[in-house]
């Protein structure tokens, strides 16, 4: 081929775009990289903890620091040689743990806890609205830390992902512990949760349709108990016998039919999930007083302030009490009851938000990148966030969006 066919070829070449081109490379992204502390759990006999072993050395490969608080695994049964191998940092004190920029717990921090926070620092835990007080509130605002609750966090479709985790494994617990509590073994009526040939089945009401609901339903339809919803929210009564996939009896809450129901029912659960930040007795304490001696009562909204009127508080150490000779059996945290499942599942997810905010190139940046994140938080750099814990603690309230809107 001669000098000119050779150089009208490249010329024809480069016209077409078939010559390869000079073009600068595409920066990529630097990504953030997060001081992560997970304290050791001290209050209500809490034994989660937010992130595996897996999940740490998953996270420690990505350039993310994770200190661990001395013992933190013990209750889900991972131990600090677990951690240390995975790539944290095993601390020996909380405030050292607490130096960390995001703080990663299950249960809210004590006030002594609080003390250890430092200005914009990010905290991720459970809220708690029925333990909860304005003191503790006001001790975050002093601090300045960003404050997020497990309760408030979506995902891009607008479910709950930590709630609905936590409530696949409460409502699968949920019969387990109304077994125990009906047992001769603890002092309970005697008798099988369930049915068996020859023998009426237990009555099982819960209040609520949720998660919970459908998975405490599953496990009561399961072992022949018979079942009955009640819930005011015509779309979720249609959509759990949907999930059940058979017919079960479903009622709006009207006082008299609920009443008649309780008066006969040997296991109530309580999965009546709090609106706009309040909870509301939908069981009175004369419709608890005319219950059957020695059935039992299952608060799960307890940390939300319960929807039976009689419920208290109680603890893992201590889950019962009695009340017009009705066992009460409400523990804010029955999923520490399997807590190492539980752990599996919270570190589910939190390992890919956390991967996704080092991407977004920090936890900050990806609140206000993201709405259904953002949403998760509640304090923020002194202020209250959130109008319905506001509201409910009567304090001064400010919108994240204006926030936004001056940070940027």
């Amino acid at each position: 081929m001669g000098k000119m066919d050779k150089s009208g070829f490249e010329s024809l070449a480069k016209e077409s775009q078939l010559y390869p081109q000079e073009s600068l490379l595409k920066a990529k992204k630097n990504k953030g990289t997060f001081f992560i502390g997970m304290p050791k759990e001290i209050s209500l006999q809490e034994k989660r903890i937010t992130l595996t072993p897996d999940a740490v050395a998953l996270l420690a490969g990505e350039g993310h620091e994770v200190w661990v608080e001395t013992g933190a695994g013990d209750g889900s049964n991972f131990s600090d040689h677990q951690y240390s191998d995975a790539g944290a940092k095993i601390v020996y004190s909380a405030k050292e743990v607490y130096q960390a920029d995001a703080i990663l717990k299950i249960e809210p921090p004590t006030l002594e806890e609080v003390e250890f926070l430092k200005a914009g620092q990010i905290l991720i835990s459970a809220f708690q609205y029925g333990s909860q007080t304005a003191e503790y509130l006001e001790a975050l605002c002093r601090k300045k830390v960003i404050a997020l609750g497990f309760e408030f966090i979506e995902d891009k479709v607008g479910g709950m992902p930590i709630i609905r985790a936590m409530s696949e494994i409460a409502g699968s617990t949920v019969m387990l512990v109304a077994a125990e509590h009906l047992s001769t073994a603890n002092q309970g009526k005697g008798v099988i949760l369930g049915g068996v040939t020859g023998v009426p089945p237990t009555k099982v009401v819960i209040i609520g349709a949720g998660t919970v609901a459908e998975h405490a339903a599953r496990a009561a339809q399961g072992l022949g108990a018979d079942v009955k919803i009640f819930d005011n929210h015509i779309y979720k009564l249609r959509r759990i016998k949907h999930a059940l996939g058979q017919q079960v009896y479903t009622s709006t809450i009207d006082t008299a039919t609920l009443g008649n129901c309780l008066m006969t029912a040997d296991v109530v659960i309580g999965a009546l999930r709090a609106e706009k930040g309040r909870n509301r007795h939908v069981v009175s304490e004369e419709m608890v007083a005319k219950m059957k001696p020695k059935s039992v009562i299952i608060d799960l909204t307890i940390d939300q302030g319960g929807c039976v009127a009689t419920s208290e508080l109680t603890t893992l150490n201590k889950p019962t009490f009695i009340k017009h000779d009705v066992v009460h059996y409400c523990v804010p945290n029955i999923t520490s009851r399997v807590a190492r499942t539980a752990t599996i599942a919270l570190s589910n997810i939190f390992t890919p938000t956390i991967l996704r905010a080092g991407e977004e190139g920090g936890i900050e940046d990806m609140i206000f990148s993201h709405h259904w994140f953002m949403k998760g938080v509640y304090s923020y750099k002194g202020c209250i966030t959130n109008k319905y814990i506001a509201d409910k603690f009567h304090l001064k309230h400010k919108d994240l969006d204006l926030i936004m809107a001056t940070r940027f």
